[in-house]
C-alpha cells in the first residue's frame, strides 16, 4: 500500500515502508557477539539541549519522520500532574498555568510536583509490585502483617528523593551499614515481603528455601532485569548463569534466623523473626499508661479489673504494637548447590559470589548483602543503571526502551533506542542516582510533551510507538482511577500513611478464607474518613486484592510490568463499584453549589475530571444524557432515592432528589470516559 501524506490538500504519494518491526531477541539477532545488556553503557554525546530530544530525532530523521506537535497546554498538565503525583489538577491549577505566560512555566509546574508530598505515594506504586507487598501472609489463615510500616518508610524515602544507589542498599542491606538505625533495617523489609507459610503440616526448611529463591529472583528482576530462577534446577539455557553461581547468590540471603514459617499461631497477626518493633509515639504512650495502670491494679488487689486489663494488654500488644519482619544475619549456615533445585539433595558447598557474565566484586566488598549491594552500583556495572532507567521510562511512557522490564538476558526484547538508553543510564549513575532529577529530565523533554495525536500513515508504519513519534495513550493503572474519581469529586482524604484501610469491598469478600474457625475473616469495613484515603493504603489481602482493582499484580511474585488490558469486567468496576457511584453523586452535589443551571453544571464536571471544558458536540452529548437520566428518574423517584443512597459520603444538595440522581448519573458517565480513563 502508499501512504499518504497531506500537504496544501493534496495527498501526494510517499515512499512505501514496512511497519517498524519489533526489536529481535538476542538469540535471533545476527551476527552473534556479546550481548548488548552484558557490555557497560557509553553516552553518546549530544549538541546542547535535552539528550532525549536529540537521540529521537535522529532516530526519526532515518525514517523520514518528525516529533508530533506539543500537546495542548492542559492535556499536558492534566498528563504531567497525573504521572508524578498520581492525582489530577484542579481547576485552579488549570487556570494558573494557562495564565502564566512567561518562559519556563511548565517546568515551574513540574518543579513543584517533584515537590509534593503526593510524589513518594506515586512513585511508591510500582515498587510495591516489584516489592511482592501486601499486608498479609498469603497462605492459610493468611496472617495480617505489619509490613505497611516499611511502605510508609518507602513513600518518606521517595519524597526526599533519597539517591538511588543509597535507597537500594538500605532496601537489600540497611541492616549491615556501620552504625545501622532502626530506619536503615527497616529497608530491608522489602526482602522479607514475600509469601509466609502457616499450615500446620508445612515442612520448616522446604519452606525456607521457597524464600530463599524468591529473595534472589526478586533481586535479580529489580535491579539485574534477569531471570535466574531455572538456575535453582540447571545452568541456564540462555543466559550465561550457572546453577553454581546461583547458589553463590544465593548464600547472600540465607544467613537469617528464620525457620520458614510464619509464627502467631492462629492469632490475627502473623509475624516470622527476625522481627523489630516499630510503634508509633502514641503507642509508646498507650503501652506506657496500660502498664503504670496494672501496676496500680496489682497493689490495689483488684483481681476482677486487673484480669480484664490484661485481656486488653495482651491484645493490644498483640494487634496493635507493630513489628516489622526484617532481615538480620545471624545465622551460620552453609550454601549448598542443590541437585535438581531439591533441599533434600544438597551438592557442594558454595560461598558468596556474583555471576562470571558481570563484573566482579570490588575487593573492598564484604561477602554478603551489603558486598552485593555496593557491586550492583559500582563503576562499570552494565545492567543497573539500564535496568532503572528502563522502569522510570516505562512509568512515564507506558513501556520501556526494552519493552521485557523483567528480562535483559538474550531472550528479552533489544532496546528500540540503545544509545538512548545508555545515555540516560550513565547520566543517572552520573548525577548520584537522583530519581527526581531523571524524571524531571523526562517530563520536560520534547518527547514527552508531544501530541497523543497520530495520522493513518503513521499508525500503519509504527502501531506500537516504538519510534516514539507521538505521545502514548494507555489506560491508567486502576488505583489511579479510584483516586481520581476521588478527588475530582472532592471526597479524596489526603492524609499520607499510616495503616490499611478497608474501602467498600463485595459482601464475604474473604469468605473463602474461612475454611476454619480458628479466626474471624469477616471483611471489617472502614467508616468515615478512612473509606476515602487513596488506592495506596487499601488493605491488600494477599490471597485475595481488591476486587475493585484490575490489571494489577498479584503481589506474590516480583513484578516489574503489569498487564494493561481493556474489558467489560473493567467497565463493571467503574460504573457500578460503590466508590465510583458515590464519588459520582458527591461531584454531582459539588458542581451542583457552583454553577447555577444544568448545562453549566455538566461543563463544571466535565472541567473537573479531564481538566478541559467540553466542546459544543460534546456538550450536547452530555445534556442529552442527562435530560434521558432525568426522565428515567422522573417515572422511578425510588431509583433516584436508590442512587443517592450509595456510600456513606454526605454531599448535601439543593437539587431535588431526581434532579440530583441525573446529575449524578452523568457525572458517572464522565469518570468512564475514555479521556478519563487513558492517559493522553
Amino acid at each position: 500500500m502508499l501512504a499518504g501524506l497531506l500537504v496544501l490538500g493534496c495527498a501526494v504519494p510517499a515512499p512505501e515502508r514496512a511497519p517498524v518491526a519489533a526489536a529481535p531477541a538476542e538469540a535471533d539477532a545476527l551476527p552473534r557477539g556479546p550481548h548488548w545488556a552484558f557490555v557497560p553503557p557509553a553516552r553518546t554525546p549530544t549538541l546542547g539541549g535535552n539528550a532525549i530530544d536529540a537521540l529521537v530525532r535522529g532516530r526519526l530523521r532515518d525514517e523520514g519522520l518528525d516529533l508530533a506537535p506539543p500537546a495542548d497546554r492542559t492535556t499536558l498538565l492534566r498528563r504531567v500532574t497525573l504521572d508524578l503525583t498520581g492525582l489530577p489538577p484542579t481547576p485552579a491549577e488549570v487556570d494558573a498555568f494557562l495564565a502564566d505566560g512567561e518562559d519556563g512555566a511548565y517546568e515551574r509546574v513540574v518543579d513543584g510536583l517533584l515537590a509534593s508530598p503526593h510524589y513518594g505515594e506515586a512513585m511508591a506504586l510500582p515498587w510495591l509490585d516489584a516489592a511482592r507487598y501486601a499486608d498479609s501472609n498469603g497462605f492459610q489463615q493468611d496472617g495480617d502483617t505489619w509490613q505497611w510500616v516499611w511502605r510508609d518508610w518507602l513513600v518518606r524515602q521517595l519524597n526526599a528523593d533519597a539517591p538511588f544507589d543509597e535507597l537500594s542498599t538500605k532496601l537489600l542491606a540497611g541492616d549491615l551499614l556501620p552504625g545501622a538505625t532502626d530506619d536503615d533495617r527497616l529497608g530491608t523489609a522489602f526482602l522479607r515481603n514475600h509469601l509466609l507459610n502457616g499450615e500446620g503440616g508445612a515442612i520448616p526448611e522446604e519452606n525456607r528455601f521457597v524464600m530463599l529463591f524468591d529473595r534472589v529472583d526478586t533481586t535479580c528482576t529489580t535491579w539485574l532485569g534477569l531471570t535466574v530462577a531455572c538456575a535453582q534446577c540447571h545452568d541456564h539455557k540462555s543466559d550465561p548463569i550457572s546453577q553454581r553461581e546461583y547458589y553463590q547468590l544465593l548464600d547472600a540471603f540465607g544467613r537469617v534466623p528464620e525457620n520458614g514459617l510464619a509464627g502467631g499461631g492462629p492469632a490475627r497477626f502473623r509475624v516470622a523473626e527476625p522481627a523489630v518493633a516499630y510503634p508509633t509515639p502514641a503507642l509508646r504512650q498507650q503501652r506506657a499508661a496500660m502498664e503504670a495502670r496494672l501496676q496500680e491494679l496489682e497493689a490495689a488487689g483488684d483481681k476482677q479489673a486487673l484480669d480484664a486489663l490484661r485481656r486488653e494488654y495482651d491484645r493490644f500488644r498483640h494487634e496493635e504494637w507493630p513489628r516489622v519482619m526484617v532481615m538480620q544475619d545471624a545465622a551460620d549456615k552453609p550454601t549448598h548447590v542443590l541437585q535438581r533445585g531439591d533441599y533434600l539433595q544438597p551438592g557442594d558447598v558454595v560461598a558468596f559470589g556474583v555471576p562470571g557474565c558481570l563484573p566482579p566484586l570490588p575487593d573492598d566488598a564484604p561477602k554478603n548483602r551489603l558486598g552485593l549491594a555496593r557491586w550492583l552500583f559500582a563503576d562499570g556495572h552494565p545492567l543497573t543503571a539500564r535496568v532503572a532507567v528502563n522502569r522510570a521510562w516505562q512509568h512515564f511512557f507506558g513501556d520501556g526502551l526494552v519493552r521485557t522490564p523483567e528480562d535483559f538476558g538474550t531472550q528479552g526484547e533489544r532496546p528500540t533506542h540503545q544509545e538512548l538508553l545508555d545515555t540516560l543510564a550513565v547520566d543517572f549513575a552520573r548525577s548520584g542516582w537522583r530519581t527526581k532529577e531523571l524524571h524531571r529530565r523526562i517530563v520536560t523533554s520534547a518527547v514527552y510533551r508531544q501530541s497523543g495525536a497520530a495520522s493513518a500513515e503513521l499508525l500503519a508504519r509504527d502501531p506500537d510507538n516504538r519510534l516514539l513519534a507521538r505521545a502514548p495513550r494507555f489506560r491508567r493503572s486502576s488505583l489511579v482511577l479510584r483516586d481520581q474519581a476521588l478527588a475530582t469529586s472532592g471526597l479524596l482524604v489526603p492524609t499520607i500513611g499510616g495503616a490499611p484501610v478497608y474501602p467498600y469491598q463485595p459482601d464475604k469478600v474473604w469468605e473463602s478464607l474461612a475454611i476454619t474457625n480458628e479466626r474471624d475473616f469477616s471483611y471489617p469495613k472502614s467508616h468515615g474518613p478512612d473509606l476515602w484515603r487513596r488506592s495506596l493504603y487499601t488493605f491488600w489481602r494477599r490471597t485475595v486484592q481488591p476486587m475493585n482493582f484490575f490489571d494489577t499484580s498479584q503481589r506474590q511474585n516480583c513484578r516489574v510490568r503489569v498487564p494493561v488490558t481493556s474489558s467489560p469486567l473493567h467497565a463493571l468496576v467503574t460504573l457500578n463499584d460503590p466508590t465510583y457511584v458515590e464519588a459520582a453523586r458527591a461531584l454531582a452535589a459539588r458542581v451542583a453549589g457552583e454553577a447555577a443551571d444544568a448545562g453549566e453544571r455538566l461543563a463544571t464536571a466535565f472541567r473537573r475530571v479531564v481538566a478541559r471544558r467540553p466542546d459544543a458536540d460534546e456538550q450536547r452529548l452530555l445534556t442529552a444524557m442527562y435530560e434521558r437520566q432525568l426522565a428515567a428518574y422522573a417515572d422511578d423517584p425510588a431509583a433516584a432515592s436508590a442512587l443517592l443512597a450509595v456510600g456513606e459520603a454526605k454531599a448535601p444538595c439543593a437539587l431535588p432528589a431526581v434532579e440530583h440522581a441525573a446529575l449524578a448519573a452523568a457525572c458517572l458517565g464522565i469518570l468512564n470516559l475514555q479521556e478519563t480513563q487513558c492517559r493522553d
